[in-house]
């Protein structure tokens, strides 16, 4: 089940949006500040853009195309293994590791896949750690880069440290201290 992207738009210290990418260029459209806005993914922290020069279904039609995945080849008809999605790719092992590879069952490639799936289950609590703190790492740079205490809230993140973290970014303008400690929030 997939969950639904959502981004948050920033004015300065202000957040001026947020919701879906059309929720989001929906409320640019009719936002007049004077500065630049920043819109950020949520899920990354990383910065997007949309063109609202044309309208709020146009720049969410430009944003679509831009960032969608590249279209799957269609499925070659006629003889042979048909295709299923499988990329061979090379692979450099030392001599005992294809000895014992050679000795497992299904062989190489079976015993393999079984490795990486098993590595997948037990990161998978690091890798969404990770993730979750360079998305707010990402989103501290943009906007509190220039903030009282930035770089000791920076190490906070990194060291894990939630409780610092909040006591730290304490004194910051309230809508990007919620953005972050959300972005940073322990899953």
């Amino acid at each position: 089940m997939s969950e639904t992207q959502t981004f948050t738009a920033f004015d300065g210290h202000d957040r001026v949006a947020g919701g879906t990418v059309e929720d989001v260029a929906d409320a640019l459209c009719s936002y007049a500040g004077a500065s630049p806005v920043l819109i950020f993914d949520d899920a990354t922290g990383r910065q997007i853009e949309l063109d609202l020069r044309h309208g709020a279904p146009n720049a969410v039609v430009e944003y679509r195309a831009r960032t969608a995945s590249p279209a799957a080849t269609p499925p070659r008809q006629g003889r042979g293994r048909p295709k299923l999605g499988v990329v061979a790719r090379e692979v450099t092992l030392l001599p005992r590791h294809w000895d014992w590879l050679a000795t497992q069952p299904g062989g190489a490639s079976a015993a393999i896949r079984r490795l990486v799936e098993e590595a997948r289950r037990n990161g998978e609590g690091p890798d969404r750690a990770r993730r979750t703190q360079e998305a707010a790492y990402r989103v501290m740079s943009a906007l509190a880069g220039d903030l009282p205490n930035f770089e000791e809230a920076s190490r906070a993140l990194f060291a894990g440290d939630h409780a610092r973290l909040e006591a730290l970014a304490s004194d910051w303008p309230g809508d990007i201290r919620t953005f972050v400690l959300r972005l940073a929030a322990p899953t």
